[in-house]
């Protein structure tokens, strides 16, 4: 008969319990010794090494509840869920504090208790005990690991927070050298560049499509979808509109709302707390929104009668596709359906984030 060898083991916790996943399919003649705190595991089965029989012994941190304890066998894997006896948080899961080597960490299923009842609010070790996350991380690496994703987005939002830095540091400096004759000429001077910014922020939409980030997906295609309509059918298309002073305010208001923005998610995802960064985020948002729909609504209003004018994107009959769309007319319904509409929704996502945020205290659990 083969020797006994011993299988992966990955486990997590949460304040109430903790999860073992064993790595072994195919398993046959389990048997499984829980005591309070002590965990032994034999079985044959298919793991790292092939069929073999595999076996382990934890001696647990702390007691758990056997009676209130519990495991499945499954197709690729033996779970086991360990009610803890009291609630808190295990420094590590053995009570010596050499780990096996064939014990590891199984980051995808750290989170806190607090948000287990909504699939959408869930967080991570990494947000709610970053101490324990980055003590763990070089137990199980020697190091703390960088992600692809981690990385990509500090590129992506410092190179955004530099794009909308030079838009509002041009508009100063021209404004203070020309004062208030500059504002005609706003979008000639920083046009490009915030067309620029703003097509990259096509990119936060796919970012918490594909899981990225946490931010809803609808919020973020409001934004930028309306952010893009205004930018380029209402004022990119029509000169006329180029030189009034309202572009001048908007620009200004679309940049303070970003240069706080994006510094506030680089030091999220550094894990670095910046109390005054914090309450800037969720409050100034409060005043600027308001003002950025009643200018975009102002340029909106504005153009109607400049597009009446010119036909520009009417489609008239006949064509060869029998189809005639009056785009007057559609700034009037986008006005009316989508802009007020979105005003609510984006207003009142941003309403709950601020509770979320502000509206408890913001001391965190610290790892011991």
């Amino acid at each position: 008969m083969s020797n006994t060898l011993t299988p992966f083991v990955y486990w997590a916790q949460t304040e109430s319990q903790v999860t073992l996943k064993v790595d072994l399919t195919d398993v046959k003649d389990l048997n499984v010794n829980l005591k309070e705190t002590l965990l032994q595991v034999t079985a044959y089965g298919q793991g790292a090494r092939g069929l073999n029989n595999y076996s382990f012994s934890l001696n647990l941190h702390s007691p758990i509840d056997p009676d209130e304890s519990n495991y499945k066998v499954i197709d690729r894997e033996i779970d086991f869920v360990l009610k803890k006896k009291c609630n808190g948080w295990w420094p590590r899961l053995t009570s010596q504090p050499q780990k096996p080597s064939w014990l590891k960490i199984d980051f995808d299923k750290w989170k806190s208790e607090d948000m287990d009842d909504n699939e959408d609010e869930k967080r991570d070790i990494l947000d709610d005990y970053p101490d324990m996350y980055d003590k763990l991380h070089k137990e199980e690496f020697g190091y703390r690991k960088e992600d692809f994703a981690k990385v990509y987005l500090v590129i992506y939002n410092l190179c955004q927070f530099v794009g909308f830095i030079y838009v509002l540091a041009v508009m100063a400096v021209r404004y203070s050298r020309d004062g208030p004759d500059f504002m005609k000429e706003t979008y000639l001077a920083v046009g490009t560049p915030v067309k620029f910014v703003q097509l990259l922020q096509f990119l936060e939409v796919m970012h918490s499509m594909f899981g990225y980030t946490k931010s809803s997906t609808l919020v973020s295609f409001l934004q930028t979808g309306g952010r893009t309509f205004i930018l380029f059918l209402m004022i990119d298309a029509e000169p006329r509109m180029q030189t009034k002073p309202v572009v001048f305010y908007l620009f200004l208001i679309w940049g303070t709302v970003e240069i706080v923005r994006y510094p506030y998610y680089i030091t999220q995802l550094l894990n670095i707390k910046i109390s005054f960064l914090t309450w800037l985020r969720y409050t100034i948002w409060i005043f600027l929104y308001p003002l950025g729909f009643v200018c975009e609504g102002i340029v909106m209003l504005r153009n109607i009668p400049y597009f009446e004018e010119t036909q520009k994107f009417t489609v008239s009959l006949p064509n060869i596709y029998n189809f005639t769309l009056h785009f007057p007319s559609v700034i009037r319904i986008y006005l009316l359906f989508l802009l007020l509409p979105g005003i609510y929704t984006v207003m009142s996502h941003m309403n709950q984030l601020r509770s979320r945020k502000l509206g408890k205290s913001t001391i965190k659990r610290k790892y011991n």
